[in-house]
């Protein structure tokens, strides 16, 4: 039965526009329209709830979007956020202290962010094309409570490294308190739960900016990550200027390499791991990657965008860092691949100012896209009538706090075996997921069959739960977390050294997780075999027509 609200019957993937006028969207019964929360900040009517979608999975911020409107160049900026961190800076840089030659290095950051690249627009399809974030694509592949768990588990990673990247913006901040605010030194001494008072404020400031930007909905988020991406890239280039005036461009080294030099053949597994380490950096932001691929006005501009914003730009921007970080050694007298520290080394109040904003800006954009959004999706998820995207995301701001990141940044031990269990699981997640919209569903989702409760849904399973993605998620989901953290522990109790392993639980994960969902289905079928002709049925093998209304303008314009 339709609602009098609800649009035409289109192939899912389109993009539709509202009906005139969009208040005439109907709430879900037993609400009000002042109960229906915007979806991600859009405007009220931006998700199609249709009369049949049950209360329990639905609200606007998971519903299929009416209208998707990012361009290519969008989801460029949305990498150049994620790439241009105090992070990805350092990563960059410390390729080059692994030993091997800079040519080797080069072929290490082409190959990994070339598989991030591919990755990425893996998952970025089954989103894009029903227009739901993460966890409602994962109705289809763990059951309608199933997602739950793959949503729980992205939620609470994100909220851990929320927590670490306002800590790692709030030092950048205290930086310019020191420099700028008279007496700011004294407020190092008294501290609260580990942090010192100037701590505390910075953080502080960066928080409530950081949640204000993210209320304001994805609109406001998409306009900032335009506008913070080129910015950092600006400041960037004029730093690369500044140290190679003074240092001087025939004293400028491209070859970081530290230690002695390697053979080629002992250098080809350091190479693997450089491209493990690069993968393993982005598996966040990849399986995170749909949330913001939903919005793209189509599969073309969000794989355009890719290949702008991961190839292009990191190689860019990893130029930029290995020319600044050479310049270091003869400018200063020593290599710095934190470019915090190198901002502060300059020592002259305009350059700490506008390299200190600029690096809180760069953190707060990854922040933003990789942290904050992502949780938003994961915890309204769990309980939509009772968590909007707002309210989930503002759990996540708190959880933050909560976890007091400061104080177990700095302890590689809590880092390698709390995030490490955790981390471990997106490998096998990613997996699941990948093989359950491409190899078992062939590409087809029923749409409406995500927000229904009854059990004649083609998602109900065995009680919302498809019991072969959990059983996958729990065999793929032991061995990776064994192999993230066993080698390390071996080694401390001197038994044997395989921490090598640990490089590659990422792709161990993934590829157990694709291969042993992919058995379980072929031996025991859960996911059904849909009809690509049924009009609620997406089917990402084909590019479904443009619908245009007499009062909007044609899709993609």
């Amino acid at each position: 039965m339709t609602a009098p609200h609800d649009l035409p019957a289109v192939p899912t993937g389109t993009t539709a526009a509202p009906p005139d006028p969009p208040a005439a969207v109907a709430p879900l019964p037993g609400t009000t329209p002042h109960d229906l929360v915007q979806a991600a900040g859009m405007p009220v009517g931006a998700g199609e709830i249709k009369a049949t979608y049950d209360p329990r999975l639905t609200n606007e911020d998971l519903a299929p979007l009416r209208k998707q409107t990012w361009s290519s160049y969008n989801i460029f900026a949305f990498w150049m956020s994620d790439v241009h961190s105090v992070g990805g800076y350092v990563t960059a840089g410390s390729l080059f202290a692994l030993g091997i030659a800079s040519w080797q290095v080069l072929v290490a950051l082409v190959v990994g962010i070339v598989i991030v690249q591919v990755f990425c627009n893996l998952v970025a399809k089954p989103s894009q094309k029903t227009g739901v974030p993460y966890p409602v694509i994962n109705r289809a592949v763990f059951g309608v409570l199933g997602a739950n768990i793959p949503a729980v588990i992205r939620g609470l990673i994100a909220v851990a490294w929320y927590g670490v990247q306002t800590f790692l913006a709030a030092e950048a901040l205290n930086i310019i308190f020191l420099k700028f605010v008279p007496g700011a030194e004294g407020l190092l001494e008294p501290s609260f739960l580990g942090l010192a008072a100037l701590g505390w404020i910075s953080y502080a400031i960066l928080w409530v900016a950081q949640a204000a930007l993210f209320w304001n909905g994805m609109e406001t988020i998409r306009h900032f990550i335009d506008w913070a991406g080129p910015a950092v890239y600006v400041v960037m280039i004029a730093l690369a200027a500044y140290l190679v005036s003074e240092a001087g461009w025939q004293n400028i080294s491209l070859n970081l390499s530290s230690g002695p030099p390697m053979t080629f053949a002992a250098s080809i597994p350091v190479m693997f791991s450089a491209i493990a380490l690069v993968v393993s950096y982005f598996s966040g932001p990849m399986l995170n990657f749909g949330d913001f691929a939903r919005y793209g006005r189509s599969f073309a501009a969000v794989k355009k965008g890719n290949f702008l914003g991961l190839p292009i730009n990191f190689l860019f921007f990893s130029l930029l860092t290995v020319v600044c970080a050479s310049a270091t050694v003869p400018v200063f007298g020593e290599l710095m691949t934190d470019p915090i520290k190198t901002v502060e080394a300059i020592d002259t109040p305009f350059a700490i100012l506008l390299g200190g904003l600029t690096f809180v800006t760069a953190t707060v954009g990854i922040n933003i896209v990789a942290n904050f959004i992502s949780p938003a999706f994961d915890f309204s998820n769990v309980s939509p009538q009772r968590i909007s995207w707002r309210t989930g995301g503002m759990i996540a701001a708190v959880g933050s706090v909560l976890l007091t990141p400061w104080n177990w940044y700095a302890n590689d031990e809590a880092i390698h075996y709390t995030l490490g269990v955790l981390g471990a699981l997106i490998g096998p997640l990613f997996g699941i997921l990948i093989a359950g919209y491409y190899v078992i569903g062939k590409q087809r989702v029923h749409v409406d069959d995500m927000f229904t409760m009854a059990p004649t849904g083609r998602y109900w399973y065995t009680r919302g739960y498809n019991r072969n993605a959990l059983a996958t998620v729990i065999g793929s989901g032991l061995v990776a977390v064994a192999t993230a953290v066993l080698p390390k522990l071996a080694a401390s109790l001197g038994l044997f050294d395989v921490t090598w392993i640990a490089s590659y639980s990422w792709f161990i994960g993934c590829g157990l997780g694709f291969a042993m969902f992919v058995f379980l289905e072929r031996r025991n079928p859960q996911i059904p075999t849909l009809d690509a002709s049924d009009p609620h049925v997406s089917d990402g093998t084909q590019d479904a027509p443009v619908v245009v209304s007499h009062h909007a303008e044609p899709t993609g314009s």
